[in-house]
């Protein structure tokens, strides 16, 4: 079997699963798609992946979203996607190696604080601005938002149901927003998509299993493995 059918099929596979279990794999799924595509090229093949499953994610969570807090969230994390465009058109393959390596342990980073330290200051009106412009920047790079918008979205103080709802419908739109950008840089192609689709047989594996083994997962453990993997596949974006 081609080895870049493998790499797809397994990107869809942790995309699928992360979005429909614990999350917090999307810093694992960058740095295995580019196995097969060493560059920038991999963020637009991923994308329509990502898309997918928020488009199941929305539909399945169309109620009790808090368009107050997006309000506030959103308009700077779209101008943190220009912002990052601009970067992507002015560097090359080896400086977007080394940049997103960077970006994966920050966001690594930024969940150990998380987890250890108060966060109490993301109810502050200027938090939902820096960190709606930083996670434009990071989802429209890397696209590994997911540890700033939870950070944000969890100290609102919103019900269980209102948060997933709310943490899917802000995927959903910044993922489509990105959509014109990348095709401007020449990444979303019909090439990339055309490789994009040998990734939903795995995306639609990876969604039941994440669906259905959810209770059986340890999430602190599992958050761990992540965190382990995701820093092993950092340090080698930067050795090699």
């Amino acid at each position: 079997m081609d080895s870049t059918i493998v790499v797809l099929f397994l990107a869809g596979l942790i995309t699928g699963f992360s979005k429909f279990s614990v999350g917090g794999m999307g810093l694992l799924v960058l740095p295995i798609l580019m196995i097969a595509y060493p560059g920038p090229e991999a963020l637009a093949v991923l994308l329509p992946l990502y898309i997918i499953t928020d488009i199941m994610a929305v539909c399945s969570y169309k109620s009790k979203i808090a368009w107050s807090v997006l309000a506030r969230f959103l308009p700077l994390s779209f101008l943190g996607i220009i912002v990052a465009s601009q970067f992507l058109a002015n560097i090359d393959g080896d400086q977007f190696v080394t940049f997103l390596g960077f970006m994966i342990l920050s966001m690594i980073a930024l969940g150990l604080y998380m987890d250890f330290r108060p966060t109490s200051f993301m109810q502050k009106p200027w938090a939902a601005y820096s960190m709606g412009f930083l996670g434009g920047i990071v989802t429209m790079m890397a696209n590994a938002a997911g540890p700033i918008f939870s950070l944000f979205l969890l100290e609102q103080k919103l019900d269980k149901k209102t948060y997933v709802s709310t943490r899917a419908w802000a995927f959903f739109i910044i993922n489509v927003v990105k959509l014109p950008f990348y095709i401007s840089l020449g990444l979303l192609s019909v090439e990339s998509t055309q490789a994009s689709l040998y990734g939903i047989p795995g995306l639609m594996v990876g969604s039941f299993i994440g669906y259905h083994f959810l209770k059986k997962v340890n999430p602190i453990q599992f958050k761990w493995l992540v965190r382990i993997m995701s820093s092993i596949a950092a340090v080698k974006l930067f050795l090699f």
